[in-house]
């Protein structure tokens, strides 16, 4: 049986970096309820700009591959052209 080299070094990688692997530009784009991110923004400029969001909002969050939140977008269409803005590629999570 013929094992491939880099498929056997795929399996000694820790977690972070295989969540990391390729994927320096990388975005996922999740629909969020405000609700549950909301009490994340501790900025007064942020809350100010919020102010017209109601607690059950559809917001699009754009996460890193390690999970972390790097934005917020009113909608899709807009985190998508956020995301290419930054030259990064944005693929959807559901």
């Amino acid at each position: 049986m013929r094992t491939d080299k880099n498929t056997d070094n795929m399996r000694d990688m820790s977690h972070q970096a295989f969540a990391e692997f390729g994927s320096s530009n990388l975005v996922y784009v999740k629909p969020v309820i405000a609700r549950d991110v909301m009490d994340d923004l501790s900025d007064e400029e942020d809350r100010q700009i919020t102010a017209h969001i109601t607690d059950e909002t559809v917001l699009y969050a754009l996460h890193a591959a390690d999970g972390v939140r790097l934005a917020l977008a009113g909608d899709r269409d807009l985190a998508f052209a956020a995301a290419r803005q930054n030259e990064m590629t944005p693929v959807s999570v559901h």
